[in-house]
């Protein structure tokens, strides 16, 4: 018998076990590839236990989500429902610091009264405008009067001057007069232009004292609103999502306090193949069989067909490809149900769609029985 070595001893071994190692990983390595093999071809060849002219597929209840935020920057005061309380539309649900609003309005009073009081003032100014310009009318009367006669007297002496009646002194004290009463004429006119633009002026004061009160009021009216905006309320009734804020906190304008879901809008989305999707009308009816209530089915009806198709390969070239195509279905719950149970209504739940394609066929007798709205 030949002896061996040490060295070639371990030689040996470390071949033997390699060659194990190698037969077990092959080994396995052909057991998953037939499990897959075998999976993958129960996919392609497995009987979808959908009745024929019906379609099925997985999917969530969803609702719109409704962010309720403030329209003007401010600290949050007051938060007044929890997560998952379902508050009514109206519902008041946040309050805002309102202290530098309140502080404003009160300022915004007081320039009210003031140009209220200058609207006053104004008026009475005009009153005495016109009082004065029927004045200077009235004295304009007399000086043309005045000058009027004078001229009628300088008209007489230069008759009687050339007569030899009358002195040159006295014509010539008759000629001053007529002049000075054309003065005074003049000034009289003067003094009713200016009477009219103190009257003018004074009523340009009214108005845009009158201006100053409209203003003063519609920035009353403005606080007034960001008062009441500063109170959150919700547009619809629904389900408090998530409390995004916390009291005390400063936010901006839009900062988002907290969400909530629209239990009037409820829906299940869901994939079909586009061999499938062309065929789904607007409106066809869905019954949705959810995981939490196995035993009933609720009425939806098909409110939205994508018209981009979901895991779509780059280039579609053959057949299989073509088969890739997944459309997304939004089935929405009937509104007079939801109404009715809104209080009960819950998202997030899982559960399966199942949608008519051929209006001819039956529903299936083991479909759950339909829950109606009264």
């Amino acid at each position: 018998m030949t002896d061996t070595s040490p060295t070639e001893k371990t030689s040996f071994w470390k071949k033997k076990t390699l060659g194990l190692r190698n037969g077990r990983i092959a080994m396995f390595t052909g057991i998953a590839l037939a499990i897959g093999f075998l999976l993958y071809a129960g996919q392609l060849t497995g009987q979808d236990d959908t009745p024929p002219g019906f379609l099925s597929g997985n999917g969530r209840l969803e609702a719109t989500e409704i962010r309720v935020a403030p329209r003007i920057p401010g600290r949050l005061e007051e938060i007044l429902v929890k997560e998952g309380d379902f508050v009514e539309a109206g519902s008041i649900v946040a309050h805002m610091d309102t202290r530098t609003l309140q502080a404003q309005r009160l300022e915004a009073v007081a320039m009210l009264r003031q140009a209220e009081n200058n609207v006053a003032i104004a008026e009475s100014q005009i009153a005495q405008r016109q009082s004065e310009l029927a004045a200077a009318q009235s004295a304009l009367v007399q000086r043309r009067a005045e000058a009027k006669a004078a001229k009628a007297r300088l008209a007489r002496t230069e008759e009687l001057s050339r007569d030899g009646a009358s002195s040159a002194q006295e014509l010539d004290d008759d000629q001053a007069r007529a002049e000075s009463a054309e003065a005074a004429v003049a000034a009289a006119v003067a003094q009713v232009s200016a009477a009219r633009t103190r009257v003018d002026t004074s009523r340009t004061e009214v108005i845009s004292a009158k201006s100053s009160v409209d203003a003063a009021k519609a920035t009353i009216e403005r606080i007034a609103a960001e008062i009441d905006d500063s109170a959150l309320d919700v547009p619809r009734s629904g389900r408090v999502q998530y409390l995004v804020a916390r009291e005390g906190e400063v936010l901006g304008a839009g900062s988002v306090v907290l969400t909530l879901v629209d239990l009037s809008d409820v829906y299940m989305t869901f994939f079909v193949p586009e061999t499938k999707a062309g065929r789904i009308p607007i409106g066809a009816p869905v019954y949705l069989v959810l995981d939490a209530a196995p035993q009933i089915a609720v009425p939806a009806s098909v409110s939205f067909v994508s018209d981009v198709a979901q895991f779509t390969p780059k280039t579609v070239e053959t057949r299989e490809e073509r088969q890739k195509l997944m459309f997304r279905v939004r089935a929405r719950v009937d509104p007079a149900l939801l109404e009715q149970y809104i209080e009960q209504v819950k998202t997030g739940l899982p559960g399966e769609a199942y949608l008519r394609l051929d209006p001819s066929a039956s529903w299936p007798e083991d479909m759950p029985p339909v829950i109606q709205a009264d």
